[in-house]
């Protein structure tokens, strides 16, 4: 057993989602959650800066004394879950092979589509591990940059026109190649998954990147005896922008107020230095 914290980091809030799965699987776990908002969105930055900024939270995490570290952003694992693991004391997790394999396991007809950040698409890292794990399926990957900034303002109501005009930007190659499994290699996405099954039909399986990896590491934690031991659960909140804002869109995505375990720390800066 170790009952140390689970350190959980993303540019936003998005990971709250895969933060919430993680909770449902390992209810007993101590969780701190870091939201690096004044950098947000990671998505549009360069692999330089976005590696700078996820060593940064790793720093903070780490100074935490937590026992492991769930990158809960696609775009921070896409570009930097190599480095971090190299240079981390302890186990490191990101989102986007959890999310490869069951996705290839899932899909019927051979073709995956994949949405994400232009960073995570540029870095093809989902398109590569597919490609490893099956080289025959074919891979449609889109970009969606508003999709997470829509999410971090809260505003992912199905019905919402701004909602629909993004969908219909961005859905139509993937409904067009015929896939049956969607990849949301975003952990800000799963907010908006009933649009998304909406446009594309029900019979398309949608693959939460962050839920998956949430599996994966409570699998390996459980494997490895590092559970902790029965106690009250306990989640700390930590954003280095708006508090205001942070419990607001938290709220709208959650049903409740974090206010009470949220607290605001010093940004850091945009070439990802403290």
């Amino acid at each position: 057993m170790d009952n140390r914290a689970i350190g959980i980091f993303d540019s936003g809030l998005g990971g709250l989602t895969a933060a919430e799965e993680l909770s449902k699987l390992l209810p007993d776990e101590h969780i701190v959650y870091l939201s690096d908002s004044y950098n947000f969105p990671y998505g549009e930055k360069t692999r330089e800066k976005i590696i700078g900024m996820s060593r940064n939270d790793m720093r903070f995490l780490l100074s935490k004394d937590v026992k492991a570290v769930f990158i809960a952003c696609g775009t921070a694992t896409s570009n930097a879950l190599e480095v971090l693991a190299e240079e981390s004391p302890v186990p490191v997790f990101g989102v986007v092979e959890p999310a490869v394999i069951e996705a290839v396991s899932l899909t019927k007809n051979n073709k995956i589509g994949l949405l994400a950040t232009r960073a995570s698409v540029a870095a093809g890292t989902y398109q590569r591990l597919i490609n490893e794990l099956k080289p025959e399926l074919e891979v449609t990957a889109k970009a969606c940059p508003k999709f997470a900034t829509m999410v971090e303002d809260g505003i992912f109501d199905k019905n919402d026109e701004r909602v629909l005009k993004a969908v219909e930007e961005y859905l139509p190659p993937l409904k067009q190649a015929g896939v049956d499994t969607v990849i949301l290699g975003c952990t800000h996405y799963p907010l908006l998954a009933d649009v998304i099954t909406e446009y594309m039909g029900m019979n398309v399986r949608l693959i939460s990147a962050g839920a998956a990896a949430a599996r994966k590491l409570c699998a390996y934690l459980r494997e490895n005896e590092l559970a902790c031991e029965k106690r009250a659960p306990r989640t700390d909140y930590f954003t280095t922008g708006s508090t205001e804002n942070f419990a607001h869109t938290a709220a709208l995505m959650l049903r409740r107020d974090l206010s009470p375990q949220l607290c605001g720390i010093e940004p850091f800066d945009k070439d990802g230095n403290i």
